[in-house]
Order: C-alpha cells, then structure tokens, then sequence
C-alpha cells in the first residue's frame, strides 16, 4: 500500500514511479479523491463539535430556565443526531475508495532498478558455473523422469493438466531437496523454521498483496478461506497488526509446504512437466527488517538461496529484474536461473524481492525505534530458497547419464540415505 502522505508531498515523483511500471500518472486522482475524504472528515468533525456544544447548552440553559431556548437546543440537538451518521458513512466510503485506488496499484521501483518493459530489460549482475559438457544429447526431464517414477499421464487423469506423481526414488529425491534446503536455511543463515497453514484469510492474502489484484491466480474454498501460493502469505503475515520492538529484528522465517496456482495467465505456457503446476513444493524464505536493514538483508537472503544451488554444483546466473518485470509488490528484485540442458538455456528457480514499506502498511505491521516513543512500519523481504520441483527439474537435467540413469550430487547423497544414483526401471 503507498503512503498518501508521500503522493501529497511528492505527487510527481509518485507519477514518474508509476511511469518506469508503464502505467499513466494517477496522482491527480488520488490526491482530488483524497480532498473530497478529507472535506468529508471536517466536516463531520465540525458539526460533531456543534452538537456537543448544544448539548453542553442545554443544561445551562435549563438551570437558568430558559425553556424555549432548551427546546430550541433540543431540536437543533435532534438534528444533528441525525445528520452525523450519514456525514461519517459518507466519509468512511470516501476514504475507502482512496484505499481501493491506492491497493491496485504496484510498489514504486528503487532507484537502481534499471529501466524496460519485460524481461529484455533485466541486468545480469552475476554467473556462477559452466553448464556440463555431455557426450550425448541431453534430455529434458520429462524424458528422463518417465523411467525414474515421474509420472504425469496418471495425474492428468485423477487431477487434470498441470499434475504430476512422483514415484519412488524421484519422490524420495524431491523430499531430500526439500530437506536439504531447510538444514541450510536454518543451520547455516539463521532462519527459523516454521510450519505454516496453507489456508488462510481474505485478509492475509491483501496483506501480501496477493488480493484485490490477484484473486484469479489462486484457489478460493468454499467457506472463503485460499490456499496459498506461496508461504510467503502465512509466514509474512505473522507481524501482522503488530508493534515489535526494534531488538527483535531482523526476524527470519523459513518453511517447506505446498503451494497451489491457477496460473490463469499462464494458458498455453510450459504446459509440459513440472516447470509450471497447479501445486508444487517450495521453500520460501522471508525477513521482516528495519529500514535502514532491509538493503543489506536483500542480498542476504539472495546469497542463501544462491548457496543451494551452489552446494548441489547447478549453473546460475542472477538477473536484476528491471522496472516493468518486478512483481507487484517489490521495489527491487532479484532472479535466479538455474541452466537447464534439456531446454539449452536459463530458467528462473528463485526470485527474492524487497518489499520495503509496501507489505507493512497494509497488514498493519510497525516496531518502535529505540528511545523512540514512535512507531514506523517495518520492512518485508521474501525469497524462494528454492521452487523444489524446479530444483528436481535442474538435477535431473544436469545430472542425467547416457544409460537414463541420473547421478545424486555429492551434497544430497546424505538425504538420500546413501544412493548415488537412481537407476530406470528395466
């Protein structure tokens, strides 16, 4: 959520913001929008302070008995009583549309963000490994998962597209991943892990800006309650409606769970493996900082996801997301995309976003500075450390053999109780 005090202020730098996301200026509407609540508000305030002031009259005027002017006060007392609660609901509905103007708009980008359109636009800042030299032609994992336990013919029909089962030592490989990440998190970067709902609110879902916007991308149950897209929901929406105190951050949470995805705008996308489901296993990653923090716990967290794939020896790169291909929420963002050979190029496993201010404002989210009497909303930070299937999809595809067989990464054997390989069933 934006600041209005920030539009009143800075209305053109609020627009040139909007702008680098390719959208017109909005200030004009926002701040003609926001003179009318405010107009509103004074005015309720004003004959609020007329009533008590009759009110106070009239027993003044019938100790001096004065009755005519008691029923003249009384009347007029009468009226007011009448006329405040339209005036205040009319305020109230006036300040709620400025909130649904300023809820359907996207975080401004930081000032290092580079500038573009789409993902033409993003910066790659670093890369890490050479992709494998095969001496045979590598197979994408779908090909390869067939023999290995990976199947989506059955899934497709007890669930539909965009399904998968996995099956023996491949079901056991994407667990270990999942665990393998976690021990990291938490033993090696200090974050606490967390086993979260993955139902939750209305309120929850806008508090991570996954609501208004978004509703079409998730999945709603029939008592109201979504299931999460991502764990980023349920761990951020921890501080929600709280004041922290300034020594209890940084917090850092981590959590292993299912997600779910309509991916409604993804028709006709990678409709073939585990690259893009409707339910998928991720390790989410998130921080909730101060502001002067927030930087460095940017790239922090950026590092922890980036030593995951370090560890299992995968080929990356990371990308710096430009202005017009950052998520809705973030003011910087940055991409990690592990080399895929199957497809001969880079695909995205991870994106870890700082969120600034945005997240807090809406889910109420402060702490108090020390010797501060104060309070300032904190920052979010959220990062995928990493999209399991995702991870699955790179070992398979960089760790395949000529016979099918796929070779476990030295760094996984120990999850894996000791197989170093996973043969095809014969």
């Amino acid at each position: 959520m934006h600041d209005i005090k920030f539009i009143r202020e800075n209305p053109e730098a609020f627009d040139a913001g909007l702008a680098r996301r390719g959208l017109g200026p909005m200030s004009g509407a926002i701040l003609a929008k926001d003179a009318e609540t405010r107009a509103a508000k004074q005015r309720f305030e004003e004959l609020k302070a007329e009533a008590n002031t009759a009110n106070a009259a009239i027993g003044a005027a019938a100790k001096a008995g004065r009755q005519d002017e008691v029923a003249t006060l009384k009347a007029k007392g009468a009226a007011f009583k009448e006329q405040l609660p339209a005036l205040e609901s009319a305020a109230a509905a006036l300040a709620g549309e400025v909130d649904e103007m300023l809820a359907t708009l996207p975080n401004l980008p930081a000032a290092e963000v580079p500038e573009g359109a789409d993902e033409e636009g993003n910066v790659e800042q670093k890369r890490w490994g050479d992709p494998r030299d095969f001496d045979f032609s590598p197979r994408d994992h779908v090909d390869i998962g067939g023999a290995l336990g990976l199947d989506f013919e059955t899934a497709q029909k007890v669930s539909g597209a965009r399904f998968a089962y996995l099956r023996g030592k491949v079901a056991r490989l994407n667990r270990a991943l999942g665990q393998f990440m976690l021990d990291s998190h938490t033993q090696n970067f200090g974050y606490w892990e967390v086993s979260t709902p993955v139902l939750v609110r209305s309120e929850a879902m806008f508090g991570t800006t996954q609501l208004p916007k978004f509703a079409e991308d998730s999945f709603q149950t029939t008592d109201g309650r979504w299931l999460i897209s991502t764990s980023e929901i349920s761990l951020t929406n921890q501080v929600r409606e709280s004041i922290l105190s300034e020594a209890e951050l940084p917090l850092r949470f981590t959590a292993l769970t299912p997600c779910f995805r309509s991916e409604a705008g993804a028709a006709g996308k990678d409709t073939r493996g585990l690259i893009r489901q409707h339910q998928f296993d991720k390790v989410e990653l998130v921080s909730i900082t101060t502001p002067e923090m927030s930087r460095d716990e940017h790239e922090r967290m950026t590092s922890a996801a980036e030593a995951i794939l370090e560890a299992l020896d995968l080929p990356y790169r990371r990308m710096l997301l430009c202005a017009g291909d950052m998520g809705f929420a973030a003011e910087k963002t940055y991409d990690l995309e592990v080399w895929l050979p199957g497809q001969g190029k880079y695909r995205e496993i991870s994106s870890c976003s700082n969120c600034g201010p945005f997240q807090a404002r809406r889910m109420a989210a402060r702490y108090r500075p020390e010797g501060e009497k104060g309070t300032r909303f904190v920052h979010t930070l959220n990062g995928s450390g990493l999209a399991v299937g995702r991870t699955l999809v790179a070992v398979l595809e960089n760790y395949q053999n000529r016979d099918g067989s796929v070779t476990i990464p030295p760094a996984l054997v120990g999850h894996m109780g000791g197989i170093e390989v996973i043969e095809p069933a014969r």
